[in-house]
């Protein structure tokens, strides 16, 4: 029998999933190609709050950032925006758009502040603060880690 999920995904980028999981405590994922479905299960855990996916009209760079993130100090005096998952950071919902937001802006908690871009869906990250967007501490377009320092909100 012809298997069409392992002729596009190969063992590693399953156990890159799997490591997701199991890094971020999910408690399972999904991947579809086409009419084949990949369940990964990870320990039990509460569920989530759903993230709503954006349509594809991103386009990540054709070339890669060489980048490195900015340390966040210590004394930050402020709310530290950080990244729900591993992915690239998108300030607009398509290149022609305006950014979300931008340095200076008030934001309300459950605002639409950014996308991360992880495993080609649009996740929509909502501010988990009210006030001002302080700092931005990445650029557009750019690789984010887990758990990453992004935004300042003061």
């Amino acid at each position: 029998m012809e298997n069409k999920l392992f002729d596009s995904i190969n063992i590693e980028k399953i156990e890159q999933i799997a490591k997701i999981v199991s890094d971020n405590e999910l408690s399972e994922i999904t991947v579809s190609v086409g009419d084949c479905n990949l369940t990964i299960k990870g320990k039990k855990c509460p569920p989530a709050p759903p993230v709503m996916p954006v349509p594809m009209g991103i386009t990540a760079p054709s070339a890669p950032i060489q980048t490195v993130a900015e340390p966040v100090q210590q004394e930050t005096d402020g709310n530290v925006v950080k990244s729900p998952i591993v992915g690239t950071f998108y300030q607009s919902p398509s290149p022609d758009k305006p950014p979300f937001v931008k340095v200076g802006d008030k934001v309300k908690k459950g605002d639409i502040i950014m996308i991360i871009e992880s495993m080609k869906l649009m996740n929509e990250v909502q501010s988990e603060f009210d006030g001002t967007v302080e700092k931005i501490l990445v650029s557009d377009g750019q690789p984010v880690e887990f758990d990453q320092p992004i935004m300042i909100i003061k």
